[in-house]
C-alpha cells in the first residue's frame, strides 16, 4: 500500500509553501506520527508528520515550493517495494503540481528546472512538439554563446518568495507617502545604558503608545471600510537566511520595555533559527523596520499588507543642533513613515510621527 505525503494548508490563504529540510532520507524507515519534513509558509513553519510507517520515497526536493496538496513524497509498507510504475506515476502527479504544465517529459522539465530555464522557450522535438531532455540541452548549448555566465543561484522561494510577493502586492495596491522626521535620541541613549535595553525596545514602546493616541494609524482598508484595530501588536522587521520576516510584539502597548526587550530578543533568535510559530507571525497591526545598523540614515520603507503605515528607522549620528541660541552636538536620528493614502492623509500621519518624537525625546512616559 503507497500513501502520499502531501502538501498541508496551514491556513485559510495558504496557496503553496516551500520544502524545508527533509529529516529523513530517501528509503529510511518511518514511524507513523514523527515528523519527516520541515514545511515553510508564509506564516509559519511546520514539522509535517509521516501520516503512515514505511520506507520513504521523496519526490519533492529541499528549497522547492509546491501548491496544496501536491505530493511531496509516498510511503510505501515495510515490506513492500515500490514499483517503477507507482514511481513515475507519483513522480508525474507532483511535477503537474508544482511546475507550469507544459507539454515536456519529467527529465526535461528536472533538467529545466535545475538551470533555471523557462520551458516556453524551448522547441520541442517529441511527438505533439513534447519536449524532452536533449531539446533543453541542446536549448543550453546555443545559449552558452549570447547569456552572461552565472556565479550563483539564489532560488527565489520560501520566505524570500512571499516577501518579495508581499512588497509587490502592497507597492501596486496601496498608494504610498512618506514623511521624515530628525529626533534627538539623548534621552532615549540615557535609557538605553540605565536600563540595558535595545533602542529597538524604546522605538517600539514609544510606536505602541502614540499609536493609542493616534488610532487611525494602526488601522486596515477591507473593501470599503477602514476598520481600525483595538489591539496593538507591533510587528518588527527581522533579516535572516531565509528572507525577511516580521514577528509581532502582541500588545505592546501594555509591555514595560524590559518585556519589550526580551520578547525583541527571543523573537529574533526564533526568527534567524526559522523556528517562529505561527501566532508569533500572524495579527500585526504595525511594522518597525531599523536599518540603522547597516548605516542607512533614511529610507522609504514598503507597507507591510494589510497595515496602513510602516516606521523606517536610521543610523543615529552626532549633529550640530541649535538649543536657547547655543550650537551643541545632540545623537540625532531619522524617522521615516510610509503610510497608505487611502486610509490616511498627511496631516495625521505627521501627527503620529510627533507623537512618537515626543516621546522618544522625553522618555519619562516610556518608563512607566
Amino acid at each position: 500500500m503507497v500513501t502520499k505525503v502531501v502538501m498541508p494548508k496551514l491556513s485559510l490563504t495558504m496557496k503553496e509553501g516551500t520544502v524545508g529540510k527533509w529529516y529523513k532520507k530517501e528509503g529510511e524507515a518511518v514511524e507513523k506520527g514523527e515528523p519527516i519534513v520541515e514545511i515553510i509558509s508564509e506564516k509559519a513553519t511546520y514539522d509535517l508528520e509521516a501520516p503512515s510507517s514505511g520506507k520513504l520515497k521523496i519526490l519533492v526536493e529541499e528549497g522547492v515550493d509546491a501548491s496544496v496538496n501536491t505530493v511531496l513524497a509516498v510511503i510505501t509498507s515495510p515490506d513492500e517495494a515500490l514499483s517503477e510504475t507507482e514511481i513515475l506515476a507519483q513522480v508525474s502527479e507532483a511535477v503537474e503540481e508544482t511546475e507550469e504544465k507544459v507539454l515536456a517529459s519529467p527529465s526535461a522539465k528536472r533538467l529545466a528546472r535545475e538551470h533555471e530555464i523557462d520551458l516556453s522557450l524551448v522547441k520541442g522535438s517529441g511527438p505533439e512538439g513534447r519536449i524532452v531532455e536533449e531539446d533543453v540541452k541542446r536549448f543550453m548549448e546555443e545559449a552558452s554563446g549570447t547569456l552572461p555566465k552565472i556565479k550563483e543561484t539564489i532560488p527565489l522561494t520560501g520566505f524570500k518568495k512571499m516577501s518579495a510577493e508581499r512588497v509587490s502586492t502592497s507597492f501596486r495596491t496601496a498608494p504610498h507617502s512618506t514623511i521624515m522626521m530628525e529626533v534627538n535620541v539623548s534621552k532615549a541613549e540615557e535609557l538605553h545604558k540605565k536600563l540595558q535595553v535595545s533602542y529597538t525596545t524604546i522605538l517600539v514602546k514609544a510606536v505602541a503608545k502614540a499609536l493609542v493616541e493616534q488610532p487611525i494609524i494602526n488601522s486596515t482598508l477591507d473593501g470599503n471600510q477602514i476598520k481600525i484595530f483595538e489591539d496593538v501588536n507591533v510587528g518588527l522587521a527581522v533579516a535572516t537566511e531565509y528572507g525577511l520576516v516580521v514577528p509581532v510584539i502582541h500588545n505592546a502597548e501594555r509591555k514595560s520595555l524590559q518585556e519589550i526587550d526580551t520578547a525583541i530578543k527571543d523573537l529574533t533568535e526564533k526568527a534567524r533559527q526559522g523556528k517562529l510559530a505561527k501566532d508569533e507571525l500572524t495579527g500585526g497591526t504595525f511594522t518597525v523596520t531599523n536599518l540603522g545598523m547597516y548605516g542607512v540614515e533614511f529610507f522609504t520603507p514598503i507597507i507591510n499588507p494589510p497595515e496602513a503605515a510602516i516606521l523606517g528607522v536610521g543610523k543615529i549620528t552626532e549633529k550640530p543642533v541649535v538649543v536657547n541660541g547655543k550650537v551643541e552636538v545632540k545623537s540625532i536620528m531619522m524617522l521615516s513613515l510610509s503610510y497608505d493614502h487611502r486610509i490616511v492623509d498627511g496631516a495625521p500621519a505627521a501627527g503620529f510621527l510627533l507623537k512618537v518624537k515626543e516621546k522618544i525625546e522625553n522618555t519619562t512616559e516610556l518608563e512607566s
